[in-house]
């Protein structure tokens, strides 16, 4: 039997979505109409961020989920959009938070038009895809999509407050993460489920199967800053920490340090600017002391629950789809 490195490593994102890769093409269509407007520096804004498309995991999810029970419609091309708008929303707030000039290998919105234009950018595109999804016959996702978003900001807001914060502890960062980060990514399962009209345990089912897939993604995410390629990134590794976002990899080496290091450590994320040397000792540190081992082994926990919850589902190409995008979660470079 392959070891998951060598499975994983045949796989690439244009494979797993090979079954759904016209579904795919529609939602891109789609995304684009959507965020087309009147006004020509919307228009402008949203042809750009449209050049780097991202991973579209969300509705990918989405797709998955519905046809693995079975549905046939297409409805899932406008709630894939939905989804992936919102998100698309919640990283343009995000970059101007953290003050990011780079976003997947391009300059953020935020850097290029000024964090005036692209705030309001943000709220019109969470408005107008809260907008489309009441106009559906789907309350249920409206009201799925209206508390997702809240969950969201509310992530970003805690986790804002505990910038630069190495008391910060795993319970806590874990509840950023589930709101900030996996709520979106359950939700896109669920509203799969949805829209196959299964049962209340399906669904449940579902969205437990995205929590868990989400807090695997995010995880894998933070350890990236510590040890990705900038090139692969589009993005300066230790960019988070640079933005003072305190993550897994930090909070555990910060809790396996002996107290003179502990008091190092925080003097060193606190240096402003981060020069390069201190980013390596840094890196040194967290390097050290199995913080790196530890994040792997977390992130690998959420996606064998994500696993156990597949196997209550026939099997099929979709669920193997979604199996694979497990996989390649965990051993992923960007």
């Amino acid at each position: 039997m392959k070891s998951l490195a060598a499975t994983a490593k045949d796989l690439s994102l244009t494979s797993i979505y090979n079954d759904i890769r016209k579904d795919l093409e529609d939602v891109e269509s789609e995304i684009k109409t959507f965020i087309r407007s009147p006004n020509s520096l919307i228009s402008e804004i949203g042809a750009y961020m449209t050049r780097s498309s991202g991973k579209r995991m969300r509705p990918a999810l989405l797709i998955l989920c519905s046809k693995l029970l079975g549905y046939r419609g297409n409805k899932y091309i406008l709630m894939s959009t939905l989804v992936e708008t919102i998100h698309s929303a919640s990283l343009i707030h995000d970059d101007i938070i953290d003050n990011s000039k780079l976003r997947r290998g391009q300059e953020t919105v935020h850097h290029r038009w000024g964090p005036n234009v692209t705030v309001l950018l943000g709220d019109f595109l969470y408005i107008k895809t809260i907008a489309r999804s009441m106009e559906s016959h789907y309350r249920d996702i409206s009201h799925l999509i209206i508390d997702c978003t809240s969950q969201m900001i509310e992530g970003e807001l805690t986790e804002f407050s505990k910038s630069g914060d190495l008391a910060l502890t795993e319970a806590e960062y874990f509840n950023i993460l589930k709101k900030k980060t996996a709520s979106l990514f359950a939700i896109s399962c669920r509203i799969g489920g949805i829209l196959a009209e299964t049962s209340p345990q399906n669904l449940n089912a579902l969205t437990e199967f995205g929590t868990n897939l989400g807090m695997s993604f995010q995880i894998i995410d933070d350890l990236l800053d510590y040890t990705g390629n900038e090139k692969k990134l589009g993005k300066p590794v230790l960019s988070d920490l640079n933005e003072g976002r305190i993550t897994l990899p930090l909070i555990s080496t910060y809790n396996n340090l002996e107290r003179p290091l502990r008091h190092k450590l925080k003097d060193l994320i606190h240096h402003e600017p981060l020069e390069k040397g201190h980013q390596e000792e840094i890196l040194d540190l967290v390097r050290s002391n199995g913080a790196l081992d530890y994040t792997i082994k977390k992130a690998e926990e959420y996606s064998l629950r994500s696993k156990e919850i597949l196997q209550r589902f026939p099997p099929s190409d979709y669920r193997k789809s979604l199996e694979h995008i497990l996989d390649f979660i965990l051993t992923r470079s960007k």
